[in-house]
């Protein structure tokens, strides 16, 4: 019969590779008369072309070529460390903060626009490179793919991972640093690893400068992800001991004490500026806080665990009650305080008095802090180390500040601390803050100031140093009411009713914690 006399090799050549058949029969060709016969192979075994002793490439061979092709192909393409998603002021200049340290990031935005005005604009001159779909910063990512969300935490954090896991491989990683609710982060660790990709939940802060020069970032969740972001994670981060920014007169002072942070030196900054037409900018500025979730989360979580973080509540409140402007503009025309007396005290020792009280009030807020993390580790099961994590807020971070390494030293000491107020260290702070916290306090309430925080700092303070509380009025109201049962002093771990009014009977309700 015509036709070509090495089918293989013709249909090869002609229709390309993919045209070719495996299998693990022995090689054939077909003669003129159609008859199989055991294809031509030289003295080693090879097989050889028709008419010649050169090996040729098998079916096998030829797929193999074009794999490795393509692989290369794409390997080319993947030139980029690692992927950010969503290019408002923070991505953006997280980017370019890893540019600065070496790293290539490509760059994507939902509105793909916002990729090349980025590329035209800030990024302009750097290695960064962009992308105009998920698909296309995929494949210019090199392996193990590295990709940060840095979108508003919640539903979108959720649509990206759906639309990113299709095009990722085992191993590859997706960052979220939107200050993710933690329950969320756990969840989604469990549910990518269930799919192979390790998942990483990232606090970043620092604020829009942070991200820029040096942040302070708290990465969790899958921990096979670490070598992997290792890295770029420390090479970007805040590194503690650059320099001191200039301050105004009375912060300027508060920052070379214990109260050295970032927030004395911003409020010191943000004190002085001008606006242009020469005056202070602050007091021009709408009385009305808002709030992205962090404290309220936080809060939450207090009251979830029992906690009382009650610093962080009171600020959450705070920014609540000043969101009501209308409202307390009204209320202002209508509601009075005490009369307005000029202060006649010393005032040089009335701003000790306030630099203490803060120091103060903010020992307790850490000391809150730990005792928050104790219950989530109990809770949990986590092991933390607690004065390695005091440490990596000491750069970057919006709450940094130089008695961070205190914390440490303290865990240090002793690693099953249970409160930072039993620390050798922080008790001796706190007593000899004391005597001006409580002044500057009564001087606040007597002028009518509102002090939301150093008050409830105080009233922890004062609570927990007390072995008796008026709680045992709340638990025996409890009882009366709805016969929520209490414990004596005497008989600790039995639960008790009493029959408060003579006809209420003995019955007594369930026994339990919210």
């Amino acid at each position: 019969m015509g036709g070509p006399t090495f089918l293989r090799w013709s249909n090869r050549r002609q229709a390309g590779p993919m045209a070719c058949h495996q299998d693990s029969a022995p090689p054939f060709r077909l003669a003129s008369a159609g008859k199989p016969r055991p294809e031509p192979q030289g003295a080693s075994g090879i097989r050889t072309r028709p008419g010649s002793s050169s090996p040729y490439a098998p079916c096998t061979s030829g797929l193999l070529a074009s794999a490795r092709s393509a692989a290369a192909a794409v390997a080319a393409m993947a030139q980029a460390d690692i992927a950010l998603i969503g290019l408002a002021v923070m991505g953006q200049n997280l980017i370019l903060n890893m540019n600065d340290h070496g790293f290539v990031v490509c760059a994507f935005n939902r509105t793909v626009s916002k990729v090349d005005d980025f590329l035209a604009n800030e990024a302009k001159g750097t290695k960064v490179l962009g992308a105009h779909s998920l698909e296309e910063m995929a494949s210019k990512l090199k392996k193990p793919r590295r990709i940060i969300l840095l979108v508003k935490a919640g539903q979108a954090v959720d649509d990206f991972i759906e639309k990113l896991v299709p095009l990722l491989d085992i191993g590859d990683i997706i960052i979220d640093g939107g200050n993710s609710e933690y329950r969320d982060t756990m969840r989604r660790c469990r549910d990518l690893k269930e799919k192979g990709i390790l998942f990483v939940g990232s606090g970043v802060s620092g604020g829009e400068d942070g991200a820029r020069y040096g942040p302070s970032l708290m990465p969790g969740g899958n921990k096979e992800a670490w070598p992997h972001i290792k890295a770029i994670f420390q090479g970007i981060a805040a590194k503690v001991g650059t320099g001191e920014p200039c301050c105004d007169w009375a912060f300027e002072e508060w920052n070379k004490t214990e109260l050295d942070s970032f927030l004395i030196e911003i409020t010191a900054n943000i004190l002085k500026f001008q606006d242009a037409d020469g005056k202070h900018l602050l007091p021009k500025i709408r009385d009305s806080a808002g709030q992205k979730g962090t404290g309220k989360w936080t809060a939450i979580s207090a009251l979830e665990y029992g906690v009382p973080v009650t610093l962080i509540g009171e600020a959450v409140f705070a920014r609540c009650l000043s969101s009501l402007k209308d409202e307390r503009i009204q209320a202002s025309k209508k509601l009075k305080g005490p009369q307005n007396v000029p202060f006649e005290g010393d005032k040089k020792s009335f701003l000790e008095d306030i630099r203490k009280a803060l120091y103060a009030s903010k020992i307790i807020s850490y000391a809150q802090g730990f005792m928050l993390l104790r219950q989530a580790a109990t809770e949990f099961g986590w092991t933390l180390n607690y004065g390695g994590i005091a440490l990596m807020w000491r750069g970057g971070c919006i709450i940094r500040s130089v008695f961070l390494g205190k914390i440490k030293d303290a865990f240090d000491r002793n690693p099953g601390l249970q409160n930072l107020l039993l620390d050798d260290f922080f008790k001796s702070a706190v007593e000899n803050c004391q005597d001006s916290w409580r002044r500057a306090i009564s001087t606040g309430v007597q002028a009518g100031i509102p002090m939301p925080c150093f008050t409830t700092a105080l009233s922890f303070y004062d609570g927990y140093r007390h072995e008796m509380l008026p709680a045992n009025l709340i638990q025996a109201q409890r009882d009366y009411f709805g016969a929520h049962t209490y414990e004596l002093l005497a008989k600790p771990g039995q639960f008790i009713h009493t029959n408060w009014t003579g006809h209420g009977g003995s019955v007594s309700s369930s026994s339990y914690n919210a």
